[in-house]
């Protein structure tokens, strides 16, 4: 695998910028499409596309930065160097909402209707960026011959376990290879191959990949229901994407941590509960509104 697609001369592409930016134009496209069918201006959707995904990259950043703050905060300098890593979804979701909530009430609209119109293409975006993240040996999983115990525990057990298969013969090693049917291994360059050198590893960010682009046709398929009170979409989205990111946080081996938990579990447990909260008051308003 190599991140960089090709370069001519000083200018690279590579794959991670590349399937960003035909998710965003693709997403535009998409969110336009539909805002058409909810009466709203495909200008409007433009704008709201550029200060969601800026506000997105700005929570997504600032997330990460305040659940490492103890690097950060003596390291100040390296905040705002987002281009040596560093970013968080769940952070990017806060930084979307919010910023829907303010392009809303400024453009008079209701803010669960702009999400509505957002949230299949945010998810089609972000499953195309996962192929990215693959290119460039991120987003990992941990080592698929490791036993499921291990991988279904927190960070701690796993990091005594390895310590552990590193201090066997290579003899020994080589055995748990045989214990599984297969596995990744990523150039020792990317930071999957510097964190498990050689080691066949769980493509935890193609597991994602592909239930995210499944959770994209489940939205379509709500999108086309016009019975659906505003908000609902939405909702479903959080839903969704909480629930694949649960399953995915099992085999990734660089999830944040919140104490000895996964926040990626605790804000995703969090998610669901809110918006199933949320569609059962959505629907109770629609209601009573007949």
């Amino acid at each position: 695998m190599n991140p960089i697609l090709f370069e001519i001369g000083s200018l690279k592409i590579h794959y991670y910028g590349l399937m960003y930016a035909i998710a965003f134009f693709l997403g535009a496209e998409l969110g336009k499409k539909i805002a058409i069918k909810r009466g709203i201006s495909p200008k409007l959707i433009d704008s709201y596309a550029i200060v969601v995904m800026l506000s997105g990259l700005l929570g997504g950043r600032l997330y990460y930065v305040l659940f490492n703050y103890e690097y950060y905060f003596t390291h100040y300098y390296d905040i705002l160097a987002f281009w040596k890593g560093g970013m968080a979804i769940h952070g990017g979701i806060f930084g979307g909402i919010l910023a829907t909530i303010i392009f809303g009430k400024v453009n008079k609209i209701k803010p669960f209707l702009l999400a509505d119109i957002a949230v299949a293409p945010l998810l089609l975006g972000q499953a195309l960026g996962r192929i990215g993240n693959f290119m460039n040996g991120e987003v990992h999983g941990v080592p698929t011959f490791t036993p499921w115990n291990v991988i279904f525990t927190v960070k701690p057990s796993f990091s005594i376990w390895y310590e552990k298969y590193l201090s066997l013969s290579l003899e020994a090693q080589s055995q748990f290879k045989e214990l599984v049917p297969w596995g990744l291994v990523f150039p020792n360059s990317s930071p999957a191959g510097y964190e498990f050198p050689s080691l066949p590893l769980h493509p935890a960010m193609l597991y994602e990949s592909i239930l995210n682009l499944i959770g994209f046709f489940i939205l379509i398929y709500l999108l086309r229901k016009k019975s659906y009170p505003v908000g609902i979409v939405s909702c479903a989205y959080l839903i969704i994407y909480s629930i694949n990111r649960i399953i995915i946080s099992f085999f990734r081996a660089e999830d944040l941590m919140l104490y000895s938990i996964r926040a990626p579990h605790f804000i995703s447990l969090v998610l669901i509960i809110v918006s199933i909260l949320t569609i059962c008051f959505l629907n109770r308003k629609a209601k009573l509104n007949k």
